[in-house]
C-alpha cells in the first residue's frame, strides 16, 4: 500500500529551511577561509547563494556561482572533487545527526532575472503592460 503524504505541493520545511541556511553560511565561511587544501579552488571566488535540503536532511543541493560568472565548469569540477572534504569540514561546524551528501548546481538566477528584465522591455509588452490614460474628473 502506498504511503499516503499529507504535505504534497507545500513548501520546505521550517527545518529545512534553517538547516539549508547553516550549512549554506558554514559553506561560505569554509571556502572564504579556504580550509580546503586545493589551491584550483581556493584560487577562485565563490558565492553559494542556496541550499536546498531533501526532507530527510540527507541531501542538500548547493547552488553556486563564480564571482564574475567566469569559469563556472572549472568551480563545479572543483566542488565536486572536493565534496567529501566539504562534507567532513561542514560536520565538523554544526551538529547535525547525519552530514548530508553535497550536490553542486551553478546557480542561473541572476540569468534567469535578466532574461526576464529584457522580456519585461520590449516595446510590445510595454504597450500591453501600461495603463491607458484615463480621462480626468472635474468634481
Amino acid at each position: 500500500m502506498a504511503k499516503k503524504s499529507s504535505d504534497s505541493g507545500r513548501g520546505p520545511s521550517q527545518r529545512q529551511l534553517r538547516v539549508g541556511e547553516l550549512i549554506r553560511r558554514a559553506l561560505s565561511d569554509i571556502l572564504n577561509r579556504g580550509e580546503i587544501h586545493d589551491p584550483d579552488l581556493n584560487r577562485m571566488s565563490i558565492t553559494v547563494a542556496e541550499v536546498r535540503v531533501s526532507p530527510d536532511l540527507r541531501v542538500a543541493t548547493v547552488f553556486v556561482l563564480p564571482l564574475g560568472g567566469q569559469g563556472q565548469q572549472d568551480a563545479l569540477d572543483a566542488l565536486r572533487r572536493n565534496r567529501y572534504e566539504l562534507r567532513r569540514a561542514i560536520n565538523k561546524n554544526l551538529t547535525l545527526r547525519y552530514s548530508p551528501e553535497l550536490r553542486f548546481i551553478i546557480d542561473d538566477t541572476f540569468d534567469r532575472m535578466d532574461e526576464t528584465a529584457r522580456l519585461l522591455n520590449q516595446p510590445d509588452v510595454l504597450r500591453d503592460v501600461q495603463k491607458p490614460d484615463e480621462p480626468e474628473q472635474d468634481d
